[in-house]
């Protein structure tokens, strides 16, 4: 899939289909475009499997939009995290290709149709509250081509809740965990399954939650094996990694068939 960008426009060429000085205009921008405010990594599509995502929090709305007009140039999909309605709005003027997820703040610009895994992500959420963090991850997982399913407000305060839905524990070849509070939710997922567990801590709780701190550190303490534990708040962060695996997974099914 890294070099999948590259060895289309060679094949283009060769069967006549796309002219060399088009090609050179796709190629030439590569590794990077630089817009004097931020420098486009149109390779990274090539390294990595997907293009850079936009971070918005920070940036103004005339620079994002920027950074969009350069990337839909490539016509691939754009996913941009932390993005408000204005920014939203804001892109609809450039595309109407465009989708908001106004609790992950997440803005996806569609292109074209990826192929969809097999196998399947989990996000499963300790609270309500905690479901935007939840929704980011979603939102990011299928921008990446994953099969995604939530399972959400199934906590440690009414462990029942979790414990009935052991079929998708079990149906799902990689969880994200997400929960505020103390955080325990990761410890219990963790111990009950087989499979890689994603934790990410939120700043959802009360005054000595310390903003995300205790839930990322009993996550980071947890006694249950096979847990990898993201920054807080970080639901993008916890489905790229996600995302990776199940890629990888995919590999060694087609290889074992």
């Amino acid at each position: 899939m890294k070099n999948k960008v590259i060895k289309q426009t060679l094949e283009q060429v060769k069967s006549g289909n796309l002219d060399v000085e088009s090609a050179m205009k796709q190629l030439k921008d590569l590794p990077f475009e630089d817009l004097g405010y931020a420098k486009v990594d149109h390779h990274r599509g090539l390294r990595n499997g997907y293009p850079e995502v936009i971070y918005c929090e920070g940036k103004s709305v005339e620079h994002i939009k920027g950074i969009v007009v350069k990337m839909l140039e490539r016509d691939n999909n754009i996913l941009a995290t932390r993005a408000n309605s204005e920014i939203y709005e804001a892109l609809q003027n450039i595309t109407e290709e465009i989708e908001y997820n106004e609790l992950a703040k997440t803005v996806v610009v569609k292109r074209r149709e990826l192929e969809t895994t097999t196998s399947k992500i989990l996000v499963v959420t300790g609270g309500t509250s905690d479901i935007p963090v939840a929704e980011e991850a979603v939102v990011t997982a299928q921008v990446l081509g994953n099969t995604v399913e939530r399972l959400y407000d199934v906590g440690v305060a009414g462990i029942h809740r979790l414990l009935s839905n052991r079929d998708k524990l079990d149906e799902a070849n990689i969880i994200i965990t997400v929960a505020g509070m103390e955080g325990a939710l990761a410890s219990v997922v963790g111990g009950l399954v087989d499979k890689p567990v994603i934790a990410v801590p939120t700043s959802i709780g009360y005054g000595a939650n310390f903003e995300g701190v205790s839930a990322l550190l009993t996550m980071l303490n947890s006694c249950s094996s096979g847990i990898g534990v993201v920054n807080i708040d970080n639901g993008f962060g916890a489905a790229y990694l996600a995302s990776t695996i199940n890629r990888q997974i995919e590999i060694a099914m087609e290889e074992k068939s």
